[in-house]
């Protein structure tokens, strides 16, 4: 499956959310399924984070965090996928968007459910870290001319962080360049301010690269993926392991190319697309990049039945 997509008819495809998705008390549905409470304390030892308490207790605040919401987004999304699969078998291909990633690295066997939440924890703690070093943040930028968004973010001094897709990109970078931003809006565009803690997927996040680097390093087992992985790096799927966290680190401070995946998951001829929890964001991306192609988002166990359908 290296280097491009190739067609595959019937895929479903995986999809493992980005930071952002979080709310308060999403993961109180999820624990009433069996083994799921086990599973994200298990999560919560390997992240070094209380998940189960910052996702059926803490406030908005507290789980924007980016050393919380990271491996918060990524164990909801691992019990979610294991759920599906119990139902309904494993999916044709996975992919995810940001950190994400880490979750569909998981799911594709390059790494076991304790080193992914581990990396996950470092990854989140180590941005937290890069992040604290100026004040910086991100904002949506829907609609408009992709060339006039483009220049107009660089005339604000800014980065593109996330090539989302269907006319949205993510711009990144200090408060007053996104206010800038703000007030100059490119014709015919929205500027959203996005509730993240720091320029993610630009160069303000070289400092993490080190750390990330290390626990990737420190993985004791890491094997090529047993499913199409595509990489948020240029939408292509990866073949080695060894690839595959090498992208994990790259992508810390390069921006997320959703648009990329998007396009190979056409080409691919995909049937569908399985947003994992917390869900929403993906799905709603691909009512506008993946026109004709079913998508179903799992928020909540209740919404089960419909994607196992979907994978079936």
């Amino acid at each position: 499956m290296a280097g491009g997509s190739g067609k595959m008819g019937q895929v479903i495809v995986a999809a493992f959310p980005g930071q952002g998705s979080q709310s308060p008390g999403f993961l109180n549905p999820w624990l009433e399924l069996d083994g799921a409470r086990e599973r994200l304390e298990a999560a919560s030892d390997a992240a070094r984070v209380d998940l189960v308490a910052a996702g059926t207790e803490w406030d908005a605040d507290r789980i924007r965090d980016t050393q919380v919401a990271q491996p918060l987004i990524v164990a909801a999304s691992l019990v979610s996928y294991e759920a599906l699969v119990s139902r309904a078998g494993t999916p044709g291909g996975v992919a995810g968007h940001s950190v994400g990633e880490i979750g569909a690295l998981v799911a594709a066997g390059v790494v076991g459910f304790d080193d992914g939440m581990r990396l996950v924890g470092d990854r989140g703690r180590a941005m937290a870290e890069a992040a604290a070093q100026a004040e910086t943040g991100m904002s949506a930028v829907v609609g408009g001319v992709e060339e006039q968004v483009l220049q107009a973010i660089a005339d604000a001094g800014l980065e593109p962080a996330n090539y989302n897709g269907g006319g949205q990109i993510v711009a990144a970078g200090s408060m007053e360049g996104l206010a800038a931003l703000a007030e100059n809006a490119p014709r015919g565009a929205r500027v959203i301010a996005l509730q993240v803690a720091g320029a993610f997927h630009t160069s303000y996040m070289a400092p993490a690269t080190g750390a990330l680097q290390a626990a990737a390093d420190a993985i004791p087992s890491v094997s090529d993926p047993v499913l199409p992985l595509w990489t948020n790096s240029d939408g292509t799927t990866v073949a080695t392991g060894a690839r595959a966290l090498e992208l994990i680190v790259h992508q810390v401070s390069h921006p997320v190319r959703w648009d990329l995946c998007m396009t190979s998951f056409l080409d691919a001829e995909i049937a569908g697309l399985v947003e994992l929890a917390p869900a929403g964001a993906l799905t709603g991306l691909a009512k506008r990049g993946l026109k004709g192609v079913p998508a179903v988002a799992v928020k909540t166990p209740d919404d089960l039945d419909a994607a196992a359908a979907l994978l079936a």
